[in-house]
């Protein structure tokens, strides 16, 4: 029916039928044709909502023209039984398939919009029921952000993160010869390790370490000991007292793109540029054993340098395939050869080491081939009867197989690591030389307590030819907490070929208590 049909009919009817139209006084106060209009639009809304309040469902049942399968059916059947602002016809249908008139969508609006102030209220009570609880949380939270504001204002930087390590090493051996002493006695020592962690976009690494330690190199201090101890940094001040720091890490580590990172520093490590070491067997005791027994390829040359690294991309968990590439010029010669102007860095005097590593590496597993190329004052590390730095015109060229395994879970199986090295070396006097290493190792985890650890490694450190020392190491480390770790060791070699020994047997030990911050 249209507006002015409803118009008319309006008209007819006042003056018969009292209940149904304006009076006399209600018409005399409108004024023209848009004052009508007014008056039925308010009268047709009038009657939408009585019509809309009887005929409110409850359920999407009540509709006979809605089924279960229609696409719809399930928001309509929330509204009515949730939320109970949807209404049908009187016939009971619903009429999902007709357009809705702006007074029907105004009346459906106005039912909802009930709803949710009903909500709204209860919401209301509930803040009301635990206002003392919301003011203590909010005291708390306020409480919060003062003192996050306050170390952000007091923090050292936004980029760095302060990592330390302090090591205290109580230790000795039975009998250790160079010259005219024998380096017996028990020692008490130190190591120090500042690390300054910076990341400027979350995956590059600027790492700049200070450290410091009082080890003199015999028997623990010196790469070219067989008893080089992993954590003894000796003493470069002079002095005799140890009181100096030294910067021993300056390198920047970035990515480029998914699967390649890039290593470029002052003072950087070649095993540091690796993707990773292929072994499981970490006492942190003996040099040797962490190195795979590879020492001659892992030399740990560290100076000036520069590295390439790919990691083939894959799902967490699923084994992958890298190679690495990377140079170091080892501050080899007299005092860093590669920080000489007089030398140069690429001078194969300032000791050239290219260490390349082709691994795979799964979830418990990895193995790994490595070459490395060492020109003269290049060092080979932890040897026993081989030679420690080349001499002016030799080089060496060094290979070696290494990898491991270890159980997913803790228990009485442990992990199982190997490595060999060979490594040759040129013009050597009288000729050329060959040196070998090798070693196996067995570590098992959680061993009485959960946190703590033990193993045993058996291995040869570099020698030549027919002049084969076989070396043992025996460890338990202590987790006291997250922070403090004790771990004493025993350790020997049925030959030692060292500085001024004539291949005797020569046996030590050490407690080592490490703190980490």
């Amino acid at each position: 029916m249209t507006l002015s049909k409803k118009l008319l009919l309006a008209l007819a009817g006042a003056s018969m039928t009292a209940p149904l139209a304006a009076s006399a006084q209600d018409l005399a106060s409108l004024s023209g044709t848009a004052a009508i209009n007014e008056y039925m639009q308010q009268q047709d809304v009038d009657r939408f909502r009585a019509w809309e309040s009887k005929n409110q469902v409850t359920s999407v049942t009540q509709f006979s023209d809605v089924q279960p399968t229609d696409w719809a059916y399930q928001a309509l059947s929330n509204l009515v039984e949730k939320y109970g602002c949807v209404a049908g016809y009187p016939n009971g249908t619903y009429k999902g398939g007709n357009a809705m008139t702006r007074y029907e969508a105004a009346a459906l609006l106005n039912a909802c919009l009930d709803r949710v102030t009903e909500v709204t209220d209860e919401l209301q009570r509930l803040m009301d029921e635990f206002k003392q609880e919301l003011a203590v949380l909010k005291g708390r939270v306020d409480g919060l952000e003062k003192k996050v504001g306050k170390l952000e204002a007091q923090q050292f930087s936004t980029t760095t993160k302060l990592r330390g390590e302090v090591s205290m090493i109580i230790g000795g051996v039975d009998d250790w010869i160079k010259g005219d002493d024998n380096f017996n006695k028990t020692a008490f020592n130190y190591d120090v390790r500042l690390n300054f962690d910076t990341s400027f976009t979350g995956k590059d690494l600027l790492k700049t370490r200070l450290r410091s330690g009082n080890f003199s190199s015999d028997p623990f201090g010196s790469s070219g000991n067989i008893f080089k101890l992993d954590k003894a940094e000796e003493n470069e001040c002079g002095d005799g007292n140890g009181q100096c720091v030294s910067i021993d890490r300056l390198y920047y580590m970035f990515p480029v793109g998914d699967e390649v990172k890039l290593s470029v520093g002052a003072l950087i490590r070649n095993t540091e540029m690796l993707t990773f070491l292929p072994t499981a067997f970490k006492s942190d005791i003996l040099d040797f054993f962490n190195l795979a027994g590879a020492t001659g390829t892992y030399n740990k040359a560290t100076g000036a340098g520069a590295g390439f690294s790919w990691k083939q991309k894959v799902n967490k968990g699923d084994p992958f395939v890298s190679f690495d590439v990377n140079w170091v010029s080892q501050d080899g010669g007299e005092g860093p050869g590669f920080a000489s102007s007089q030398i140069g860095a690429f001078n194969s005097a300032s000791a050239q080491n290219i260490l390349a590593q082709l691994g795979v590496k799964g979830q418990n597993w990895g193995a790994a081939v490595a070459y490395r190329y060492g020109s003269e004052n290049a060092r080979l590390r932890d040897p026993n009867s081989a030679p420690r730095t080349l001499d002016a015109g030799q080089d060496s060229n060094s290979v070696s197989v290494a990898g491991f395994w270890q159980p997913m879970d803790s228990g009485w199986v442990p992990s199982i690591s190997a490595g060999f090295s060979y490594t040759n070396v040129s013009e050597a006097d009288p000729g050329e030389e060959d040196v070998w290493s090798w070693m196996a190792g067995l570590q098992w985890s959680d061993v009485f307590m959960k946190g703590n650890s033990a193993g045993f490694a058996i291995g040869s450190p570099l020698y030549i030819d027919g002049e084969m020392g076989v070396m043992y190491e025996v460890f338990y480390r202590y987790r006291v907490s997250d922070n403090i770790s004790v771990t004493p060791s025993i350790f020997w070699v049925n030959k030692n070929y060292n500085d001024d020994n004539d291949g005797d047997s020569t046996w030590g030990g050490v407690i080592q208590t490490t703190f980490r911050f």
